[in-house]
């Protein structure tokens, strides 16, 4: 009988595979390894950013609460004994400028520019120093002030607050924005930046710039008739002290 040759099919396994196919595969591998290192660190970096923040944020706010009982320790204090508790001088005012740029003399309308106080119904954190302080008489006519509490500082912030970044106004939506532009003073979360302000720590100048001018709305129920009168004569500009906050909400 005639022998009958076999004929063989190679296998996937004995088909050769080209060195720089092999090449490229090796290399995708490495960089699917070193994309899930990474992204592991990355993850890791994040949990322990947000721990430190909110242990700061517990820290600040056991800071307010011991600051808040002293107050209270102390009038009560000044009150047993028949005396008057006189609270320290604000460190930090927020200015609302009322009027237009009608009628305002130069020195005015360049403490006005100085201010950021630009348009009607913008708004500013200012420091109070001797300085500031005489800035601020000269232009009672065109704003009203006072001094902020925590909660006004707060929501402005993150109700109103943008950042100023290369000229251009981006929302307060992310700590990384804060981070990347405040991290070398140490303020890295939006919380630390309402501690900075309210408190006028060491770096409140670069928190402020960092902040956007504030634009506010027109107050719920609008202004007082005599929207041109000094806040003592029953107006609306100067120094309303403590009263700025319910000012301020009304148009947050």
């Amino acid at each position: 009988m005639p022998t009958q040759t076999k004929t063989t099919v190679p296998s996937a396994h004995d088909v050769l595979v080209p060195e720089t196919l092999l090449k490229k595969r090796k290399s995708d591998a490495k960089a699917r390894e070193e994309k899930l290192a990474k992204a592991g660190e990355l993850r890791k970096a994040k949990k322990a950013k947000r721990q430190v923040i909110f242990k700061r944020a517990e820290q600040y706010s056991k800071e307010y609460k011991s600051v808040e009982r002293e107050q209270i320790r102390l009038r009560r204090l000044a009150k047993s004994k028949g005396d008057f508790y006189v609270p320290a001088q604000p460190k930090v005012a927020f200015v609302v400028r009322l009027r237009g740029i009608s009628n305002i003399a130069p020195k005015p309308r360049k403490i006005l520019q100085l201010l950021r106080l630009l348009q009607i119904n913008n708004g500013v954190f200012v420091k109070l120093t001797r300085a500031t302080q005489q800035m601020l008489q000269l232009v009672e006519p065109y704003v009203t002030y006072g001094e902020p509490n925590l909660k006004t500082v707060r929501e402005l912030i993150y109700k109103r607050g943008y950042a100023k970044v290369n000229r251009q106004r981006l929302p307060l939506s992310d700590n990384a924005i804060v981070e990347e532009n405040l991290g070398k003073y140490g303020i890295i979360s939006v919380e630390d930046l309402v501690h900075e302000i309210y408190t006028a720590g060491p770096h409140f100048k670069e928190a402020n710039q960092f902040l956007w001018t504030f634009k506010l709305s027109n107050p719920n129920g609008g202004f007082a008739d005599r929207k041109f009168t000094h806040f003592v004569e029953g107006g609306d500009t100067g120094d309303r002290e403590f009263d700025i906050n319910r000012i301020v909400r009304r148009m947050n």
